[in-house]
């Protein structure tokens, strides 16, 4: 076992750690200044390093950095008399594992030192396989039949339909593809059609003649000719209109299409990956997706798992998205507690992958400390009742009237429940009025409650910003584009 090295220029304060160390069975090394400790790295490395921070012939932060420039995961807990904000600033952007305040109790700081002790374990196990960073991370066995189907398809120029729920990582999937088949060395464009309003988004495939239209003052290459010879990646396909679903239809059967307000025929020679959170079967019997463009579309399927069906994946994407925040950040990876991991583990994740890396990426900038306790993470996985099921919440919250259903939502009155009757009482009416639409023989309930719980968002964030649509944008998360879009899709602009 490797020895907690203690450098200190006190010899009262080297004695007391020695001896409550040694006590608990730990091998301590003692050094009364900072060039002793460097010269003994030419030969040797600790566990952990416990360092004051001002001392005669060097400091403590200028230690910290040294330490760390050669061993970059190491521990290092910094001592110190003065109990400043400056001084634990500077800790912290050093790399400091934790700081300690002198006058400390020696219980408190040995137990500290063991919390570093097995950080110091855990990283030096991870070290190996983390020094490669995969493209994809999965152990779970859902995750293995992507990869399994990834590697089947790499020699294939067959069209690819990835379906899964937002955040959950299908353009990593489009990218693997691209990857391992023989159009690597062509070009992978992407392009997300509910991003793009309807009107430009034809340009945006196809390309524009100069003068095609108001603003078009020069030719364009849309993503069809920019991808030639590699893979062109569409995503959320089931939100494409359905006039330009003829045309995407037209260029998979032929390979031939027209810039808007060309006359000539293009070719490009394009490998299709489309991608989409919808049920593309149901918006086929809906009427608002092309029956032969699904079947065009649909060649091979891969369904890629929500990340609450791959809870084992968790701690090892955490721990990815840390280190490449981390290396962002130029800071030091921050580390969680079992007891935070447990709580990320048992999370839901509604946002699934997309969700893990922002929470990894705030906890990077925001933790307090380089070891992240359960009280440091954010609010979303602390609140009460956000890891319960519908029907958990349900039997606790009150009763409230019931909703009747509606075809479709109204500008005027929304037919969704009200926020205001407590934190989890919507949920529960949510799910009530999901039961009895599903009991009476609705086959389209989740397009029905989608689309009334998305005009009640919209409808109560233009009424907070006074109808100015930029704004209530904003204060939703989502894009001007999007909102734009739906509220036409929603019929809240008559």
């Amino acid at each position: 076992m490797k020895s907690i090295w203690v450098v200190d220029d006190d010899h009262s304060i080297r004695f007391v750690l020695e001896k409550a160390l040694t006590r608990e069975g730990l091998p301590v090394r003692c050094f009364s200044n900072a060039r002793d400790l460097l010269a003994a790295l030419e030969e040797d490395s600790p566990q952990v390093l416990v360092s004051d921070i001002r001392m005669p012939g060097g400091s403590g932060l200028d230690l910290l950095a040294k330490v760390k420039a050669r061993l970059p995961h190491l521990p290092v807990i910094i001592m110190t008399a003065y109990s400043d904000l400056d001084s634990a600033v500077s800790a912290f952007q050093g790399g400091a594992f934790e700081y300690l305040p002198k006058p400390f109790d020696v219980a408190a700081a040995v137990e500290l030192i063991r919390r570093a002790q097995t950080e110091s374990m855990r990283e030096a196990v991870d070290e190996a396989t983390a020094a490669e960073v995969p493209e994809m991370l999965g152990q779970a066995p859902a995750m293995q039949d992507v990869f399994r189907a990834i590697g089947r398809l790499s020699q294939s120029h067959v069209t690819v339909l990835i379906t899964g729920e937002s955040g959950s990582g299908k353009e990593l999937v489009a990218r693997a593809l691209h990857k391992h088949s023989p159009r690597a060395d062509g070009p992978f464009v992407a392009i997300n059609t509910a991003a793009i309003p309807k009107d430009l988004l034809e340009s945006e495939l196809f390309g524009h003649e100069r003068g095609a239209f108001t603003g078009a003052q020069a030719t364009r290459r849309g993503r069809f000719e920019q991808a030639d010879g590699g893979t062109l990646f569409l995503d959320e396909i089931g939100d494409m209109p359905l006039e330009l679903q003829t045309r995407l239809l037209r260029v998979l059967s032929d390979g031939q299409f027209y810039r808007v307000g060309g006359h000539s025929p293009l070719r490009s020679n394009v490998r299709v990956i489309a991608a989409t959170h919808q049920n593309l079967e149901a918006r086929v019997r809906q009427g608002a997706f092309r029956e032969d463009l699904f079947h065009r579309l649909n060649v091979i399927r891969l369904r890629l798992p929500p990340l609450r069906e791959r809870r084992e994946d968790i701690a090892v994407l955490a721990k990815f998205f840390l280190q490449r925040s981390a290396a962002e950040l130029g800071v030091e990876p921050k580390r969680l507690t079992d007891a935070a991991l447990e709580l990320l583990l048992n999370f839901e994740f509604p946002g699934n992958v997309r969700q893990l890396e922002n929470i990894c990426h705030w906890l990077s900038v925001m933790a307090p400390s380089q070891v992240v306790e359960p009280k440091d993470l954010p609010q979303e996985l602390l609140q009460p009742g956000l890891g319960l099921s519908v029907e958990s919440v349900e039997a606790e919250a009150p009763a409230p009237a019931p909703v009747k259903a509606s075809p479709a939502p109204s500008a005027a009155a929304p037919a969704m429940p009200s926020f205001g009757a407590g934190p989890d009482a919507w949920v529960a009416e949510v799910s009530r009025e999901a039961r009895r639409l599903l009991a009476s023989g609705e086959t389209d309930v989740w397009d029905s409650l989608t689309r009334r719980f998305e005009a009640s968002l919209i409808l109560a964030a233009l009424d907070l910003t006074r109808g100015r649509r930029i704004e209530a944008a904003q204060k939703l998360g989502i894009g001007r584009n999007t909102i734009t879009r739906k509220i036409q899709e929603l019929g809240l602009d008559t």
